[in-house]
């Protein structure tokens, strides 16, 4: 029984708590004994579970209900008003989203949090207790999923119409356990019961068509046939705006066969597998996110997860569209682009070009140039990377066997591309070669998707002023040439919603105290007048409250999920985000290693005049990325020896968190007082856990990558902790380093002879050093600049240690992190990417 209850009495006094409370459907109830009766029906009359079970996992889906009730009404006005006004609107197409837990987030957007508070404690919880019981969506897995759902958060609060399309994974990318053999991973559990906030639409069912032959007919004509066929199931998510009615849409889209493909002669000869072969298909199209693509089959079915997507979520735009037009006649196509705006989230999403012109000419009848009018004004194209192993290249022998219809097409467009450049750019002739979408290397033919994203989509942006220059300037300068106004900067945003005001309560109601509105929460430039008080010692006092609050809730979280016992007092300094080589978290565990070497080597007395500090780093490492996964070992294995060093521990502790997500994120983000974003400088494409981080007060340490940057110039210089080499200078530092001009720094040396020499334990991590280490080739050379930044590192976290010190100092500096955070707001970005690239506009339900 929940411990509320049982502070409250005996298990005998909640059922007659329960039995008072009548169980009576009340869709739109807002009184919190309304509420609780609604909670009560839905707890007996959608039940899930035995009857008379109201524990608190129970509880949740009852409460969930009760909430999706009020989101339904809202939901279906606002799907009437789009059908009613039709204005256009924008459908953003991505592979991840990564929402986190929905039942704060409503009530929050909704702004029914007291009232279900309320209902909640009639019924004998407390709405956190209830709250902690749902599983986040693994529906995405770093950044660009959860930038995906910041975006939706916006959308919805901006009452802009727009929709989001993704997948529906059945075990998302994995749940990360740390054993002592390091990270492991499991299926997530996430829909193992059931998620409450889904809606199946039994009505919205598309054919994905894979394999087959392209068939000309005698008018010239082509129809792709054959092959295998399974149907797109759509499942809705309802996202509702902050203190607005309209609530929008996430369509995410479920794989399955019919029942016909299943054999029942061969089921009833014993032959079953082969009897359930299209539904095995279906099934593993959306059971996990990024399925490993080491084989071809590996391959065809991220391939397959991809046009699945495409194709369904093209249909459904398609078949609305003509709903829309309310039985016109004649449809006019040519209306498509002023109706409908599609956005691509990255390159997964990109076989929606082919897909779109496929649609357009062999099943609506339009002629090419028609439908390549159409398909380049409706597509804009997001780019998230300059690392060239994301930028997707597809085999084109897999892509002719999966999608012949579709090569077809993409070697047309590459075609008349290299016409155009021929005759409108000559000067470019010898750049041809790199810049069309075909790469015919006959060792490695090619499809490369950014390049048909780039020649294809109306628009082009980065997601920092930094990436975006880079992009123009080195990744994307020749395309410049040809379309000089194609390419655009959008600075990536968050919500404040999720990520202050409903996961930091004490420092948001300071800060509606201070500001005397809370109008910030939808207007976050408002922050900035923050900073008339930084000064102020009342403010401080209370800042310091609210920061140690926080810390305190953190330091409960980590004991009880990794038994580590954190000191609230200390430092605490966190990194948190995929891991991998370019984000750095080696140079971070290399800088712990020195910090408690030298820790080791002082006496008790210089001991006590240090800075005592808990280092926390969390993230997934992907299950096939060998050295990442060795990270994730190291910083574990030096936790394990330096936490239960008595001389030390209390000075220094390295905890790794396992199985980050969005709720570990909101517990870890309002308790940190130090952040490090420390990729090499001109890989980042933006970051967006920076500025979360400085939303919530906490200062930076970092290099001059990504949205880094722009966070320094909005919060100001003396708040942010700088090193290591910019962006310019990387090229010439690698190649220095290749010629053997690289000197290491001693203390660099040091850290890795301490963890060559066994102090953390018996496992072999010189695959792992070796990487920084040589002067080229795969593995060796040290490509992502560790060694060099090192010393300028440490010299950054040495004035760390000396701020801090400072607790009025620092407190000021934490103040004016938050002030300075008001353009980091998803909501600033979205209405630029409405007016500048979508062209749609507000449409409010009355």
């Amino acid at each position: 029984m929940a411990d509320t209850v049982k502070a409250n009495g005996s298990v005998t006094d909640r059922v007659k708590i329960l039995e008072k409370i009548p169980p009576v459907a009340n869709p739109q109830a807002t009184e919190p004994a309304e509420i609780a009766s609604n909670i009560k029906y839905h707890a007996h009359y959608s039940p899930h579970f035995s009857p008379y079970k109201f524990e608190p996992e129970q509880a949740f889906y009852a409460t969930a209900e009760s909430v999706r009730d009020q989101l339904i009404k809202q939901w279906n006005d606002t799907y009437s008003h789009y059908h009613k006004v039709k204005p256009k609107q924008t459908y953003y197409l991505s592979m991840e989203y990564l929402q986190g837990r929905a039942l704060t987030n409503a009530v929050g957007n909704l702004d029914v949090q007291d009232a279900y508070a309320n209902a909640l404690k009639q019924l004998g919880y407390a709405l956190e207790e209830i709250t902690e019981q749902e599983k986040d969506a693994a529906l995405g897995n770093g950044g660009l999923g959860r930038l995906a759902s910041c975006f939706l958060d916006s959308m919805a609060t901006l009452s802009l119409p727009a929709w989001g399309y993704g997948l529906r994974y059945r075990y998302g990318l994995f749940k990360q356990l740390m054993t002592k053999t390091g990270q492991e991973e499991i299926a997530e559990d996430w829909l193992e019961k059931f998620s409450p906030w889904e809606i199946p639409r039994h009505d919205v069912i598309f054919p994905i068509r894979f394999f087959g032959q392209v068939e000309i007919n005698p008018n010239g004509s082509r129809k792709w046939i054959g092959g295998e066929v399974i149907q797109a199931v759509a499942y809705d998510v309802p996202i509702p705006g902050y203190k607005t009615k309209n609530t929008n849409s996430l369509r995410l889209w479920e794989a399955k066969a019919r029942a016909e493909d299943f054999n029942l002669f061969e089921f009833n000869d014993g032959k079953y597998e082969s009897a359930a072969l299209l539904h095995s298909r279906a099934q593993q199209i959306c059971a996990v996110l990024y399925p490993g693509d080491a084989t071809e089959d590996g391959k065809l079915l991220r391939l397959k997860q991809q046009y699945f997507l495409c194709s369904a979520s093209l249909q459904d735009i398609i078949t609305r569209f003509k709903e829309r037009l309310g039985g016109k006649d004649k449809i006019q196509w040519s209306e498509f682009p002023f109706k409908v705006a599609v956005q691509l989230n990255d390159t997964h999403p990109t076989l929606s070009i082919p897909e779109l012109m496929r649609l357009l000419m062999d099943d609506e009848g339009l002629g090419w140039d028609e439908a390549w009018d159409i398909t380049n004004r409706t597509i804009a194209y997001t780019n998230h990377t300059v690392l060239p192993e994301a930028l997707e290249k597809w085999s084109q022998a897999v892509m002719w066997k999966l999608l012949p219809r579709h090569m077809e097409i993409i070697e047309e467009i590459d075609k008349r591309f290299i016409k155009m450049v021929q005759s409108t750019k000559p000067e470019l002739e010898g750049k041809i070669s790199d810049l069309r979408v075909l790469d015919s290397n006959p060792q490695k033919p090619v499809v490369r998707m950014a390049n048909l994203c780039v020649v294809s989509a109306h628009t082009v942006n980065g997601v920092a002023q930094l990436h975006s220059d880079i992009l123009k300037a080195e990744l994307f300068s020749d395309y410049v040439k040809v379309w000089p106004t194609k390419f655009q900067n959008k600075t990536n945003g968050i919500t404040p919603r999720r990520w202050l005001k409903f996961c930091n309560p004490e420092l948001s109601s300071i800060i509606t105290k201070w500001l005397k509105t809370d109008q910030w929460v939808n207007n976050l430039d408002l922050l900035v007048n923050l900073r008339q008080f930084a000064d102020s010692s009342e403010l401080q006092a209370e800042w310091e409250a609210a920061k140690l609050a926080s810390k305190q809730r953190l330091a409960n979280y980590v004991l009880q999920v990794t038994g580590v016992g954190i000191d609230p007092n200390s430092l605490f300094d966190i990194q948190i985000k995929r891991i991998h080589e370019y984000k750095r978290q080696l140079l971070n565990i290399l800088g712990a290693v020195y910090r408690y070497k030298k820790l080791k080597e002082m006496s008790p007395a210089e001991r006590e005049k240090t800075t005592p500090r808990t280092i926390m780093i969390g993230g997934k490492a992907f299950a096939t990325y060998t050295n990442a996964k060795r990270i994730v070992k190291l910083v574990s294995d030096v936790g394990a020896v330096v936490n239960t060093d008595p001389e030390v521990n209390a000075f220094l502790k390295v905890v790794f968190v396992p199985n980050y997500n969005v709720s570990v994120a909101e517990v870890l983000i309002p308790g940190s007082e130090l952040s490090q974003h420390i990729s090499t400088a001109g890989m980042e494409a933006s970051g967006t856990s920076n500025m979360k981080f400085a939303l919530n007060g906490c200062l930076i340490i970092g290099t001059l990558d990504g949205a880094n940057v722009e966070i320094r110039e909005e919060i100001g210089q003396d708040n942010f902790f700088l090193f290591g080499a910019t962006a310019d200078e990387v090229p010439r530092l690698r190649k220095e380093r290749e010629q053997g001009l690289f000197k290491p720094d001693p203390r660099f040396e040091e850290a890795k002879q301490f963890i060559k020499s066994g102090a953390f334990g018996s496992y072999d991590y010189s695959p792992l050093l070796d990487s920084l280490e040589g002067n080229s080739g795969f593995g060796r050379g040290d490509y992502f600049l560790v060694g060099y930044d090192f010393p300028s590192y440490m010299d950054a976290q040495a004035r760390v240690d000396e701020a801090y010190k400072d607790r009025k100092k620092w407190t000021k500096m934490s103040i004016l992190s938050t002030a300075g955070s008001g353009k980091f707001s998803s909501d600033r970005t979205i209405g630029q990417y409405a007016k500048e690239i979508w062209k749609i506009e507000e449409c409010r339900l009355p």
